[in-house]
């Protein structure tokens, strides 16, 4: 039974059954964590057959035969070094495969198509699409610039376009209290602190196209409960067409800011001109007189 759990979960990963309780992952790193999650079952359904085993074993050979009481020792060295030696072993593998996957799944350094920032508040979130990630303008020594921002409320939650294929770079900062970016599909999740900039990054698989959930996942105030979001996967020709409309609406909207701008400096300058015309005409009355 054990054999099958392990073959079934190492080579059926989308069924719902050996997914052990975790979503259908649709990223790269998602993938990862799922593997690791199947291979922690695997390693604790065999403590348990081992266990069970010894306890089943020891009632059926060692159960009481007659009234003659059995030797009595002290200690048993080999069982002594058994049950020392195999909860190392057991820790030492799982802490060398949970180290291995956590490079992985922080690691930054692959070029990303697409560079968001994630700003979570209270009681919602915001995303700037960035035509660069904060660490290459810092290494560049400039600012990265926001081409344009998807925000929600808590009644009218935001949605989260990503492009299938993508290798989408998030950077996550809060302006006031702890939350927590969490895409359960993704099988990963990240705090936004305050003060403190984190970042990570996966790879969209493709054919995961659809709508997925996403929330804050750590306790952060009255309205915890209402920092929802979807994350929308689209096909590259449908995320294109997207994209193109949010930059050109971006580019409106920046537009009619600066109309709006020129117009507000417009009536402020007026009055003064006025104000500073007035006297130079009392002047040249007092001097005609």
């Amino acid at each position: 039974m054990l054999a099958a759990l392990g073959i079934a979960a190492t080579g059926c990963a989308s069924n719902d059954f050996t997914r052990l309780g975790v979503p259908e992952p649709i990223t790269d790193q998602g993938q990862r964590v799922l593997s690791l999650w199947q291979g922690s079952w695997v390693a604790a359904f065999a403590v348990g057959a081992l266990v069970w085993g010894l306890i089943i074993w020891t009632i059926i050979f060692h159960r009481k035969r007659s009234e003659q009481l059995p030797p009595q020792v002290r200690y048993n060295m080999p069982i002594e070094a058994l049950y020392t030696a195999l909860p190392i072993v057991i820790i030492s593998v799982l802490f060398y495969f949970t180290a291995r996957d956590q490079s992985v799944l922080m690691d930054t350094e692959e070029p990303a198509d697409t560079n968001i920032e994630v700003v979570a508040f209270q009681w919602s979130w915001q995303f700037n699409y960035l035509d660069q990630s904060r660490a290459e303008a810092e290494e560049e020594d400039t600012q990265a610039q926001t081409q344009f921002s998807v925000e929600g409320t808590p009644d009218e939650p935001p949605t989260l376009v990503l492009r299938e294929g993508d290798v989408v770079h998030f950077d996550l900062t809060s302006p006031d209290v702890i939350h927590s970016f969490w895409v359960p599909a993704f099988g990963f999740k990240m705090d936004t602190i305050p003060g403190q900039d984190n970042a990570f990054q996966v790879r969209v698989q493709e054919g995961t196209e659809g709508e997925y959930a996403g929330r804050c996942a750590e306790l952060c105030g009255v309205d915890h409960a209402r920092m929802l979001f979807t994350v929308k996967v689209l096909p590259p020709d449908e995320y294109d067409d997207w994209l193109s409309e949010q930059e050109e609406q971006a580019a409106a909207d920046a537009e009619q800011q600066e109309v709006q701008a020129e117009q507000r400096q417009e009536e402020t300058q007026g009055p003064e001109e006025e104000v500073l015309g007035e006297p130079d005409t009392e002047d040249q009355e007092g001097g005609n007189r």
